[in-house]
């Protein structure tokens, strides 16, 4: 019998060899989605050297072994990468081939040394020569984007924070094992202490035990969670393998990859998850001539996220593609006699989606390498069915399709409240109660609005479910009428709802498995539990509830029950103005309203400088002006409140920010405008209120010409000598008007037109009818009747351009 080295641990060489493959195979699966991901933006140095370096680790570890194939494989795979990082190489789609042949080869070593024991026999030199080819690639006819990775430096942050050894998966299940019958024996133990009555003493002692469990069993419960980036890592190699042999652009993104899932969970969700994204790549994505015929972007969109709700990870694979046709799903189903004629026409939207479910159905029109052969969305959902989770489907013809993976979290333990209707018990995550109830107390009215009711509570409003209405059950005969309770729950964020239960039972640490596949096919059920008192009882899914009841639960758009109460409520707002204190440069203690700053910015002294006679600051690449009588100079820096009405940034220089404060009602005003708009009093000391708006004001004649609807056009007539152009053209644009000379052709006709001498005003232009404004050099007039204006003078210039145009500029 030949060796099996992953499970032995007997010598020191055993358990170098288990930990050289458990390494490697972590570093393989990093390694091919970090390359595709590098390949995406080859300049991305650190991608590339961490590359290198995991790469480099299999090749030290290896030869430390004697695994010889190991070690040639790596270190060219290593020397190709470190060609690109020195410059000798370029980084192409042959090169990102060759390191991803090297890698599968790799894989296929580690597999055989585990089996064996030994390195296997074998010729490397075709994968190794493949890689050192410096052969020119076509353009890849893909592209791979937004996958989160993990560099090199987070597993050096990882190393100095947490020392690790590596425990055999199966001695870590016996371990959750043994902790789940720990806290179903102390769910025990403590029903029996409510019922003896036992002395204070004990139950002390008893507590310190329980929470000592709890502690225990969050330990064991992290150790078997895993970030799901893990499950993601292998399908950027995926997505760009298989769009390279179908000739298909393609952009693939995830996100969520910090979600938690359990270990195993993980591994059963792998090969669905594989065969999703495989089918969206092959079915899904339109080949290149439809999609333009379409209208589409030629490079499509494959998206997986994950997200959590409640005590199950939701992952949505989400393309772009064509979608599904119900219609011609249909047709294929009634060609191939998986269903009748009569049925089809009985089939509503759902039921023609779900044909894709059907054992030996494929839409594929021939049978690939990739897909085709009826094997494929069955055995997807038998699968994730069987570990308590279920498939969606979520269709847009012609423009794409959204399969929805839902699944329990882990075999978990979770703080749950136990409820009673309809004569059963049922169980609530803790997680997602806000607030418990008497259904008959004082502070909560129950009205019927339409088919359903609401629940108001203390002014707020819920709708409300009954628990045994959405369970489809009546009321147990047992129950008392006082005994009701109203469940506040809020599922998810910005939504919340009421449950009436016919009890409250109690809070317990619950031990959740999956339930039957029919059970968790309702929705209304997120898993089973087995509490102290040993009778098992269903764990309710808050979300899926509210899905079933077709209620809006959503928070925003409520109201209270009267106008009154909302008017006040938003008068109440209005008053709640919020104020930045600060301390002025002077030391003085201001405020300014919070909503008129944009942000405070710290900048260096040196980025202040003075021109044309008022303080501006450069902040990056933008120039603001800055409410200051001179420049600081000197080293350091100092902060900038930047204040913006809309369309101008004005910055008022401070010494520090203090707090954020509710603005006083009672405001005495200053005695006349200014920057000081009037007084208040926060924590019994008064603050000087800056007024925004006599600010603005002094630095709004500038902003006003920029942005006014339509700048007036100003031709320059006769302009031989220059002094247009160079002296006047400069003034005019800085007072908000374009200006162009005269020679330079245009489509539009001037407002207005200069001329510089006095046979100006026979110019085509002036003929047209555009009014003329004649320019002399002379400081004097040449007699009463001269209208033309000294070219020096800049207010009489302006002045006349507004006559002439209408005070179009201000």
């Amino acid at each position: 019998m030949k060796p099996q080295f992953l499970g032995r641990t007997d010598t020191a060489m055993d358990d170098l060899l288990n930990d050289f493959l458990a390494e490697t195979a972590e570093i393989l699966a990093e390694a091919g989605g970090a390359i595709v991901a590098w390949e995406a933006d080859p300049a991305d140095r650190a991608q590339l050297d961490a590359i290198f370096r995991l790469v480099h680790t299999i090749k030290g570890s290896s030869g430390f072994l004697a695994l010889p194939r190991v070690t040639a494989l790596s270190h060219a795979a290593e020397d190709a990468l470190d060609q690109v990082r020195r410059g000798n190489r370029q980084a192409n789609a042959a090169l990102v081939s060759g390191v991803l042949g090297i890698l599968d080869r790799l894989g296929d070593l580690c597999t055989a040394l585990g089996q064996d024991g030994a390195e296997p026999a074998g010729d490397d030199r075709e994968v190794i020569g493949a890689l050192a080819e410096q052969g020119a690639a076509p353009d890849a006819s893909f592209e791979v984007a937004g996958v989160p990775l993990r560099r090199d430096d987070d597993f050096g942050t990882e190393l100095q924070s947490w020392r690790s050894i590596r425990v055999p998966l199966p001695l870590l299940d016996s371990v959750m094992t043994g902790v789940t019958d720990i806290v179903l024996a102390r769910n025990e133990f403590a029903r029996m202490l409510r019922e003896s009555g036992a002395d204070l003493s004990v139950i002390a002692s008893f507590d310190r035990l329980s929470d000592s469990i709890a502690g225990m069993r969050q330990s064991v419960s992290q150790m078997r969670m895993q970030r799901i980036d893990k499950l993601f890592a292998p399908l950027p190699r995926i997505v760009r393998d298989l769009a390279q042999d179908l000739g298909k652009k393609i952009a693939f993104q995830t996100s969520g990859g910090e979600v938690e899932l359990d270990r195993e969970m993980m591994e059963n969700i792998r090969d669905p998850l594989i065969h999703i994204v495989r089918n969206a790549i092959d079915h899904g994505v339109e080949p290149l001539e439809d999609r333009v015929a379409a209208g589409k972007d030629i490079t499509a969109t494959i998206s997986v996220s994950a997200r959590q709700s409640g005590n199950q990870i939701e992952i949505a694979i989400q393309d772009d593609g064509r979608g599904l046709s119900p219609d011609a799903l249909v047709a294929k189903a009634v060609a191939m006699r998986a269903i009748t004629a009569a049925e089809a026409r009985a089939l509503g939207p759902k039921e023609k989606l779900d044909l894709i479910f059907r054992p030996g159905f494929s839409t594929a029109a021939e049978v690939t390498a990739i897909s085709g052969r009826g094997v494929g969305m069955d055995i997807v959902r038998a699968n994730v069915e069987k570990i308590g989770g279920i498939v969606e489907l979520r269709n847009e013809e012609g423009r794409g399709l959204t399969i929805l993976l839902r699944v329990p979290m882990t075999l978990t333990i979770i703080s749950g409240l136990m409820v009673r209707a309809a004569g059963q018990y049922f169980a609530i995550p803790r997680g997602a109660v806000r607030e418990i109830l008497l259904e008959g107390g004082d502070t909560v009215r129950i009205d019927r609005v339409g088919g359903g009711e609401l629940a108001t509570v203390r002014g707020e409003q819920y709708p409300l479910l009954r628990l045994e209405s959405v369970l489809g059950r009546g009321r147990h005969h047992g129950d008392d009428v006082d005994d009701r309770a109203l469940v506040i729950v809020r599922p998810g964020q910005g939504q919340s709802y009421a449950l009436s239960v016919a009890a409250i039972h109690d809070h317990e640490e619950l031990v959740i498995k999956p339930a039957a596949p029919m059970i968790m096919a309702t929705g209304l059920y997120a898993g089973t539990t087995l509490p102290d008192n040993g009778r098992p009882v269903l764990l309710l899914d808050v979300q899926g509830m509210l899905a079933a009841s077709a209620i809006d639960a959503s928070e925003a758009g409520r109201s209270h029950d009267r106008m009154a109460e909302a008017e006040a409520e938003a008068a109440a707002a209005r008053n709640a103005a919020q104020l930045l204190l600060f301390r002025d440069t002077n030391a003085r203690v201001r405020g300014v309203r919070l909503s008129v700053i944009e942000r405070v910015e710290e900048v260096p002294a040196s980025a202040l400088f003075e021109s044309a006679g008022r303080v501006q600051a450069q902040i990056g690449d933008e120039i603001f002006p800055v409410h200051a009588a001179t420049a600081p100079g000197g080293e350091g820096s100092l902060k900038l409140l930047r204040l913006y009405d809309g369309q101008a940034v004005l910055c008022y220089p401070i010494a520090e920010v203090i707090d954020i404060v509710r603005l006083p009602d009672a405001v005495q005003p200053s005695a006349a405008p200014g920057l000081v708009a009037g007084v208040v009093l926060v924590g019994g000391e008064p603050v000087e209120l800056i007024d925004p708006f006599w600010l603005m004001e002094q630095y709004a004649v500038g902003a006003a010409a920029a942005t006014a609807l339509r700048q007036p056009l100003c031709r320059l007539a006769d302009d031989h000598d220059g002094w247009g152009d160079n002296f006047l053209a400069p003034i005019l644009r800085s007072a908000g008007y374009r200006v162009i000379s005269g020679d330079t052709p245009s489509d539009e006709a001037p407002d207005v037109l200069l001329c510089f001498t006095a046979e100006g005003a026979r110019s085509r232009d002036a003929a047209d009818g555009v009014p003329v404004i004649r320019l002399r050099s002379s400081i004097a007039a040449a007699g009463p009747g001269d209208d033309t204006v000294y070219r020096y003078d800049r207010q009489a210039l302006l002045d006349a351009l507004r006559r002439q145009i209408g005070g179009q500029v201000a």
